[in-house]
């Protein structure tokens, strides 16, 4: 078995807090059970890419245990638990490829030893995986019968590629599952975004200025949590819709530039590039922390900011400082990496037992029907979306109503009006 770790030795670590996790991931835990017994991925040999965490470490063996042989790797330098992937090496036999830190050139030699699997399903977390199988690895799609994107960066890269008419196999937008971004990206992001930025800083919230750019379902779990938490919200958005959403939700709405001003904490979630620039960083306040929790770390412009600093120093764990010609200070956490991840654990087990459950079933979907899939991107079928809420209300205790007989005929009728 090939793999690259940080330290092998870890592993016992590791493995405690994989099964720590697994205790707060009932549904991934109930699917793990069923494929033991009905193995439906049986001699599929898949490829991810993905957040080396414990969540995805019980991913991972939800599908070994439905028979698959796996190949696992970073979707981000700075997301890798390193303990999480000894211990997936040394105690569930697992290729794992990820070091927390590693280089450009490292992470996309890891990319390619996981591709050297030759897979048959693609797992990916920003597309990073696809993108480098479709350029310099092609000759390796005609063993794959389809693939899975967990985010929605990566979902509007592969809409991209399919427009263009380069993606050539099926991929489901594991992403739009309501079980997934109406509970992951709203409720993950936003208490992780939160609790990466306090271990970073240990700043309070309470009366600061918290500036949000994006209003999409990440964006609206962060501003939510920030306001619980006290802070002055103020959005930035581009979309005329999300913008006045913002409002109605009664938050301020303003332009990046004007909020480049008075805001004390910035994060950024829109999947775009240079969403912070230059002449957002030099009207800042001395001492102004910016964060990312969109996918890359594109989303602030670092280059611009480090051409133009007149000095950098690492004050904290995490925290880079630039001073700037005009004599103030900008802190910027975690590389501009996904900050929930840099600083802090990702999401909780519980919210990403939904998220990895739409994951495990796609790829049972896929294996079964992927004779009839066109090539493209693709919804989770609903049909899974409602079978996860199903499971997940099962393992709270909670039971809810059907619909009468008579409800459905009314509801299937249109001459029946008052």
């Amino acid at each position: 078995m090939k793999y690259d770790c940080k330290d092998i030795g870890l592993a016992a670590a590791g493995k405690d807090r994989i099964l720590w996790a697994d205790d707060r991931m009932p549904v991934l835990r109930s699917i793990r059970s069923r494929f033991e017994r009905e193995k439906p991925l049986a001699g599929i040999r898949v490829a991810a890419c993905l957040h080396v965490t414990t969540e995805t470490a019980n991913l991972m063996r939800t599908l070994q245990a439905g028979g698959a042989q796996i190949a696992l790797c970073a979707s981000n330098p700075l997301s890798t638990q390193d303990d999480v992937t000894a211990s997936l090496i040394a105690d569930y036999a697992i290729s794992a490829f990820a070091i927390n830190g590693e280089d450009g050139d490292t992470y996309y030699r890891h990319i390619n030893a996981v591709l050297d699997c030759a897979p048959h399903i693609t797992m990916d977390d920003g597309a990073d995986l696809v993108s480098t199988l479709h350029s310099s690895r092609s000759d390796l799609v005609g063993n794959i019968v389809g693939g899975t994107e967990e985010t929605t960066t990566g979902v509007i890269r592969l809409r991209s590629m399919h427009k263009q008419n380069v993606l050539r196999y099926p991929i489901i937008a594991v992403n739009d599952a309501k079980t997934k971004h109406f509970f992951d990206n709203r409720y993950g992001t936003g208490q992780s975004t939160i609790d990466g930025i306090l271990r970073a800083t240990n700043v309070l919230l309470s009366g600061a200025n918290f500036v949000v750019a994006g209003y999409g379902w990440c964006g609206r779990g962060v501003a939510m949590r920030a306001r619980g938490m006290g802070a002055n919200v103020i959005i930035l958005e581009v979309d005329p819709l999300k913008a006045l959403e913002a409002v109605m939700d009664g938050y301020r709405v303003m332009q990046a530039a004007e909020a480049a001003a008075i805001g004390d904490v910035f994060v950024t979630l829109t999947g775009n590039i240079a969403v912070l620039r230059w002449e957002h960083f030099e009207t800042m306040k001395d001492g102004a922390i910016v964060a990312n929790s969109g996918h890359f770390n594109v989303e602030l412009d670092l280059e611009a900011l480090k051409r133009n600093a007149v000095g950098a120093r690492r004050v904290r764990p995490n925290v880079d400082q630039y001073a700037l010609p005009n004599g103030r200070r900008i802190n910027v956490l975690g590389e501009g990496r996904l900050i929930n991840l840099a600083a802090a654990e990702g999401h909780p087990a519980s919210v990403m037992d939904m998220s990895f459950a739409n994951q495990a079933l796609a790829a049972e979907y896929m294996v079964k029907h992927h004779d009839s899939l066109p090539r493209g991107v693709m919804p989770v079928p609903e049909h899974i979306d409602v079978e996860i809420a199903r499971l997940k209300l099962a393992s709270m205790d909670l039971n809810i109503d059907t619909l009468t007989e008579q409800q459905k005929r009314y509801l299937a009728s249109w001459d029946q009006g008052t």
